[in-house]
């Protein structure tokens, strides 16, 4: 018998899939696309890679605007309209940025194609997968986050292929026609969750998941990823020049970035899997705590070798924070909230990754190296631990004193 809610849809698979490749163009240039310009843009401009760098924070505070707006006009209207919306704009924004002359011009266009173009895409797209599935979410979420991260490094190496061999400028055009042919007919398959549409209509009960307000969650969370993507942004824009710094051409660099990304959507898979069985906020400390331990060593590694294997290490543990933090605010806001709530948790993720590219970049211009930018990269880590353990611990106490409601949260 089909459930009404949807999760025997099989349909939600198409959403899936559909949600995972529109995820991979839009988060791949968006989160560390540029960061195979900045070698390319001082070459041609002159211009130090501290200012280079903020063409990311410019794309990524884009996106924090965005994902607040967007996620609540999804919640109340149509994600399908949201999206077909934010695939247009991204695609004409990257086409423009390809004429671009001065730097203030790529600012603009990148803050555009992330408020109005990929902000209309991740929170919408994302909280929609998760209605669709009742049960197992973690794992849907998993594969459309598994989509993100092979974005993340299959979008900045095409791009750096097509640098070597036509140019900067003729390689973002390519991306943007691309972007504008791949995009739309997608955007045009989605549908709103059953679920969502039943609690939209007052058909369906909205649930608080946990006893703490959804306001707090939403606050707690936020702190959080503040952090963790200040740590996590360090290797995603500043991998690529580092390589570069040891000696070796930007194919090879950008290989680097692609292999750790490959290897991320296994991560992405088994962290989503991981919430299913411990709970999402235990499985988001464990992937943060594997970024954190691990991101100083990148600055120890000398040949290409050796980055390939670290980058295989260290990708497969950290991609399962991005599914981590999309499970938990998942598992912990009702269903009426939670694109506006995944909206508001990412604008301080994309902070995060803002701060943490820029003072990359920062500290390198400072110092001629990048020791303190990745070691500022461990300090965020750890932070972010230390929320994410005091909101795991909270929960459990909580849900402990109400006859174990912790578990049903997705912490126990």
């Amino acid at each position: 018998m089909k459930n009404n809610t949807g999760d025997q849809s099989p349909y939600r698979w198409v959403i899936v899939g559909v949600s995972a490749v529109m995820l991979a163009v839009s988060m791949g240039m968006m989160v560390n696309g540029a960061s195979v310009l900045l070698i390319p843009l001082h070459q041609e401009f002159g211009w130090d890679r501290g200012s280079v760098s903020l063409i990311n924070v410019a794309g990524l505070m884009g996106l924090a605007v965005g994902g607040i707006i967007m996620g609540r006009i999804a919640d109340r209207t149509s994600t399908r309209r949201v999206a077909v919306f934010g695939a247009i704009v991204l695609g004409l924004s990257i086409f423009s940025a390809s004429r671009a002359e001065e730097l203030w011009q790529f600012y603009i266009l990148f803050f555009i194609a992330g408020a109005l173009g990929a902000g209309a895409l991740f929170a919408p797209l994302v909280a929609n997968v998760g209605n669709w599935f009742v049960t197992g979410a973690g794992m849907a979420v998993g594969i459309v986050s598994a989509g993100q991260a092979l974005g993340q490094g299959g979008v900045p190496y095409s791009i750096a292929i097509l640098i070597e061999n036509i140019g900067w400028r003729d390689a973002l055009m390519t991306m943007g026609a691309f972007t504008l042919v791949v995009m739309v007919p997608l955007a045009l398959t989605i549908q709103r969750a059953p679920l969502a549409a039943q609690v939209a209509q007052g058909a369906a009960e909205d649930k608080w998941p946990t006893q703490l307000p959804p306001h707090i969650v939403v606050i707690w969370i936020s702190a959080a990823v503040l952090f963790c993507c200040t740590c996590m942004a360090v290797p995603l824009m500043h991998l690529v020049p580092l390589i570069q710094d040891r000696g070796l051409p930007l194919e090879d660099a950008g290989s680097v970035m692609f292999v750790m990304m490959i290897v991320a959507v296994l991560g992405r898979l088994f962290f989503g899997k991981l919430a299913d069985i411990l709970g999402a906020v235990r499985a988001y400390w464990i992937a943060s705590f594997w970024q954190t331990v691990l991101v100083l060593g990148f600055i120890q590694i000398e040949s290409l070798g050796s980055f390939y294997i670290f980058a295989v290490i260290y990708g497969f543990g950290y991609a399962g924070v991005m599914t981590g933090v999309i499970i938990t605010v998942r598992e912990l806001t009702p269903v009426s909230r939670r694109a506006s709530a995944l909206g508001i948790t990412t604008v301080f993720a994309w902070i995060g990754h803002g701060v943490g590219g820029y003072q990359g970049g920062f500290f390198f211009d400072l110092t001629g190296n990048y020791t303190l930018t990745y070691a500022n990269a461990a300090m965020a880590g750890v932070i972010n631990l230390i929320i994410v353990g005091a909101l795991y611990f909270t929960i459990r106490r909580r849900g402990a004193r109400r006859g174990g409601l912790a578990q049903q949260s997705g912490v126990a």
